[in-house]
């Protein structure tokens, strides 16, 4: 018998797809198993509760869905200005080079320092210097809160949108950029007319990609953002974040229910990342379909 070497490399590609897929799928089943209890329990009202109080057993997810959504977006509005501009600095401007070099290693060594660092960094130093700042604007002193906690996600998921941003810079053909330049462009308009539409779908890629490391991040958030189990009153507040909490409370449940309401809020998690995921993707295709 013959084996087509072909053949056995397509097998071993759809095997392994599928064995992705499944892996989604029993993770998805666990969480709604583990999690019945809950739902039987708390209903439509666990989206629009407030209230998270286990001696009571009201559970409520709204403050932490809040919490999640406004903290990772606005990471991401601040991550988005610093990033592009590093990744056109270091895919148009220095390609090659000892400055390209410094930066390349800076960038992959942001992406690698883990995020305990980035919490104790961000509690013993930038904490005491956002509530320096608050006090001089007259705002309630907390420090911690969801504006500390979208700084420091900011320089965490920086590294993330760049790198992509730039690789696919670096992919846009030389031919393209010459033309221009022949015609008389000048570099701020080859970048605005020619490298930024040719690789708005991948610098979008990459955005969606930081974005989901913000909408998941757990440790240096959870050491930041004050953990309050309220909704919150501002951007300065303390809050709360759908991982901050499962992080905080899932060694101390020691009732059926209040552990059960844990891997609800993380099957919730699950399927608000989930969701933002297909809508990237929708609008990645569109922008793909443009160019």
């Amino acid at each position: 018998m013959k084996f087509n070497g072909d053949n056995i490399f397509s097998g071993y590609l759809r095997l392994s797809s599928l064995v992705i897929l499944l892996i989604l799928i029993i993770i998805l089943l666990t969480l709604v198993w583990d999690a019945r209890e809950a739902i039987l329990h708390n209903g439509f009202g666990f989206f629009t509760g407030t209230t998270w109080d286990p001696v009571r057993d009201e559970y409520g997810s709204l403050p932490f869905l809040a919490g999640t959504v406004f903290t990772a977006f606005a990471a991401l509005l601040l991550c988005l200005p610093f990033s592009f501009a590093i990744s056109i600095l270091m895919g148009e401007y220095y390609r090659t080079g000892l400055f390209a070099s410094i930066m390349n290693t800076t960038i992959e060594l942001l992406a690698g320092i883990p995020s305990i660092v980035y919490g104790f960094w961000g509690l013993f130093v930038f904490v005491p210097f956002v509530r320096n700042i608050q006090i001089s604007f007259g705002i309630t002193p907390y420090g911690v809160g969801i504006f500390t906690a979208a700084v420091i996600l900011c320089f965490m998921i920086i590294p993330y949108a760049a790198s992509i941003a730039r690789e696919v810079i670096n992919m846009v053909p030389g031919d393209l950029k010459e033309a221009a330049y022949s015609l008389g462009a000048t570099r701020l308009e080859v970048i605005r007319h020619i490298i930024i539409p040719h690789s708005i779908s991948g610098i979008f890629a990459g955005i969606l990609l930081a974005l989901g490391r913000a909408l998941g991040e757990t440790m240096a958030v959870t050491m930041v953002i004050g953990n309050n189990n309220v909704f919150p009153s501002s951007f300065f507040a303390p809050a709360n974040t759908m991982a901050s909490l499962i992080a905080n409370e899932f060694a101390e449940a020691v009732q059926n229910l209040h552990l059960s309401s844990l891997v609800q809020i993380g099957l919730l998690l699950f399927l608000v990342t989930t969701v933002i995921n297909i809508i990237g993707k929708i609008v990645l295709n569109r922008l793909s379909y443009r160019e």
